[in-house]
């Protein structure tokens, strides 16, 4: 059912700890239990399950309970011992944890969504249930009485949610590359702000109320940085991965940011450095460097006699240069370029060597990922996917060093 890893680091990478399998279907939600050796999942095979670590080091499901519909999104509240799950059919189930986690007792479903649910955060102060889901909306629900207080609609599906318990305020990433910021009431909401940078849909939301930085990873396959308590809304762009960003998990203690893409790159972004904004892409008929007009300055093209050139832009400047003007490539990490991107040439004259020191580190997680939770306190990880695999991962070695709460290997 589970086996266990026993390799240990030859380096300062993530040490996976165990392999749990048994879903039959993709895996789309997995969390760690707080203070204990288990893990809670959610699979489109319709099944919840409660995976304990025994004597012999495995994972074995000491629940294994069937939904009637594929699960797609949890979430767990483990002082009152209340779980979550959203379902494809749009309903929300509440059941209660025994305190031994060996059986789970049906409490209430609650009708949120009309189409697939895509995310569910829990408030005990206010007792809300509010979620996301594929009807184009945000919902929130009164986990006391069952009843719906509210609904807000999108234009596109909401993928994300992220939720500031103490301002109400919730964030709704969608389809469309939008991110939503709203204050919830009891039966109303009001839209503060959108924020816009992400050119494809929004895949994950990680909202910090400490610092007040919101963190988007989209399938574009960059990671925003959103500077919502600063006046100044500042925006900083991390590109590194390869494939769409799944997951992210802001550490605000040694300021980190861990990420997760689909083909399963997991990488941990130093954020505790002064870092550069990218520069808005400037517009311009003619190239900024040799003013040679672009292919749609007609006139231009007409009065020197010349043939127009297709427009770039300097990753580093924004200015719209020719390909000519801008025959190099750099990464440049302080401003989120952990690979190579197109800069101008005098761009490229003024990076130094040391400039080009990357500020991430990138791991191979060996399985698709589309979800991962951390236990930030353990430096625990769990990652899950459609491959049907959950890893159980140990992040001390890339995120625990300058930890004062003392983590150790398991």
């Amino acid at each position: 059912m589970a086996a266990e890893i026993h390799s240990r680091p030859q380096s300062r990478r993530p040490v996976l700890l165990s392999k749990v399998e048994g879903h039959q279907d993709a895996v789309s939600a997995a969390l760690l239990i707080p203070k204990e050796d288990g893990v809670i999942t959610a699979g489109e095979d319709r099944t919840i399950r409660v995976w304990l670590k025994r004597d012999s080091g495995q994972y074995w499901p000491s629940i294994y309970h069937t939904m009637a519909s594929p699960c797609s999104a949890m979430a767990y509240h483990h002082d009152s011992r209340r779980i979550f799950v959203g379902q494809d059919n749009g309903a929300i189930m509440e059941f209660h944890i025994s305190e031994d986690f060996n059986k789970m007792n049906f409490v209430k479903t609650y009708p949120a969504h009309q189409n697939r649910v895509s995310a569910i955060t829990f408030c005990l102060a206010s007792e809300w249930l509010i979620s996301t889901g594929h009807d184009k909306c945000i919902s929130w629900m009164c986990t006391r009485s069952g009843s719906m207080l509210g609904r807000h609609y999108f234009t596109s599906w909401a993928s994300c949610l992220q939720y500031d318990h103490e301002t109400q305020h919730a964030f709704v990433g969608d389809y469309s590359g939008q991110i939503t910021l709203l204050k919830l009431e009891q039966n109303t909401s009001s839209v503060i702000t959108t924020l816009k940078g992400h050119e494809g849909s929004i895949t994950s939301l990680w909202w910090d109320p400490v610092q007040r930085l919101l963190f988007s990873g989209a399938s574009d396959h960059s990671i925003i940085m959103w500077d919502i308590g600063g006046r100044k809304g500042r925006t900083l762009l991390l590109q590194g991965h390869h494939d769409k960003v799944q997951a992210i998990c802001y550490i605000q203690l040694t300021r980190q940011l861990v990420s997760c893409s689909a083909d399963g790159g997991i990488a941990v972004w130093n954020m505790d450095i002064s870092r550069e904004e990218a520069p808005q892409w400037l517009e311009s008929d003619s190239c900024q460097k040799c003013e040679q007009p672009f292919f749609w300055n007609i006139k231009q093209m007409w009065d020197t006699k010349t043939i127009g050139l297709r427009q770039h832009h300097c990753r580093k400047c924004g200015q719209a240069v020719c390909g000519k003007c801008s025959t190099k490539r750099s990464s440049y990490p302080i401003m989120g370029f952990e690979f190579q991107v197109r800069v101008c040439d005098s761009c490229f004259e003024s990076i130094k060597d040391e400039d080009r020191t990357s500020l991430a580190t990138f791991h191979e997680g060996k399985h698709n990922i589309s979800h991962m939770s951390m236990d930030i306190s353990r430096g625990l990880m769990v990652t899950c996917g459609s491959d049907r695999i959950v890893k159980i991962w140990d992040m001390t070695p890339v995120v625990g060093c300058s930890l004062a709460t003392g983590f150790s290997s398991r």
